[in-house]
């Protein structure tokens, strides 16, 4: 007699998992790491000032004294940039049953929010973009950090060249000179592989311990101008690095993400996430970057 083997029934309940796994990455070091501001245009404006340099400072006694020259502050400014998406899910989809989501409206949702944020932070350091005043026909766009950012150092002799120790020195020695407060330098994955080998550039010692693990990163830097905090970002325009006074800058909002239901035109239900951001920076000569990274 012939044996009735699972793959001959009928009827068999699926086995899928509640979870869906997601890769993609979230974290987001620039903008998690600055408050944010409320601003009320979509062109908005701040002051800078700076004193004058330190200088040999006498006077003769009972002398008549003459005006120092008065400078004026310099104005800033940055545009708003509206970042959107839409998405539609029909009826039908909202009312079948689902694994990994009690609602597919819902779970859309979450995920055009986080690409939302992502964008944000592409937009503030994944390139380098001159703000965009716009029109009726073309967007505007937000000026990048790397567009308020004076002070800068080009990597080398050839159009791109490796990060080194003694450029980092540099432009460093450059800030603080300045007057900044730099405490984070900011690099993509493949530069922390060249900053962790600092720690082995020839006539340094490193001590390892007894135990099994191998710790092979830097996190802080500890220079002759000041302690800098290592951060990775994988969104970086990969031909910079930045050194950041993260208390300078500001996530600058218009309008907050919210989530608008558009005019129906069938059995679906069409949403579009937006928000309008900007990036405030709140004085140029702060902090400084190099340029031209291979």
């Amino acid at each position: 007699m012939a044996t009735l083997k699972t793959y001959e029934m009928i009827g068999q309940k699926e086995n899928v998992s509640d979870i869906i796994s997601n890769l993609s990455p979230t974290d987001r070091p620039f903008s998690s790491a600055i408050k944010n501001e409320k601003i009320s245009a979509r062109v908005f404006q701040w002051q800078e000032d700076s004193l004058a340099s330190a200088g040999d400072n006498k006077h003769v006694e009972g002398a008549n004294h003459t005006s120092d020259t008065a400078s004026p502050t310099v104005m800033r400014s940055n545009n708003t940039q509206i970042l959107a998406k839409t998405f539609a899910v029909s009826g039908t989809g909202d009312a079948v049953s689902t694994y990994g989501r009690s609602k597919e409206t819902s779970y859309q949702l979450a995920k055009r929010l986080k690409e939302l944020a992502l964008d944000l932070e592409f937009a503030f350091v994944g390139h380098a973009n001159a703000a965009v005043a716009g029109n009726a026909s073309t967007a505007r766009e937000m000026a990048s950090a790397t567009a308020m950012i004076s002070t800068s150092l080009d990597a080398g002799s050839g159009s791109t060249d490796p990060l080194t120790e003694a450029k980092l020195n540099t432009i460093m020695q450059t800030i603080y000179t300045n007057g900044s407060s730099a405490d984070c330098l900011m690099i993509k994955p493949a530069d922390s592989l060249i900053v962790s080998a600092f720690a082995s550039a020839s006539g340094r010692n490193r001590n390892f311990d007894q135990s099994t693990t191998l710790t092979n990163s830097i996190d802080v830097l500890i220079t002759s101008f000041g302690t800098y905090r290592v951060v990775l970002n994988r969104h970086l325009l990969s031909t910079h690095a930045l050194l950041l006074d993260m208390s300078m800058w500001r996530e600058a909002t218009l309008r907050e993400a919210s989530r608008e239901l558009l005019a129906k035109s069938g059995d679906a239900d069409t949403h579009m996430v937006l928000m309008e951001k900007s990036l405030k920076h709140m004085n140029f000569a702060d902090g400084g970057m190099i340029t031209g990274l291979s």
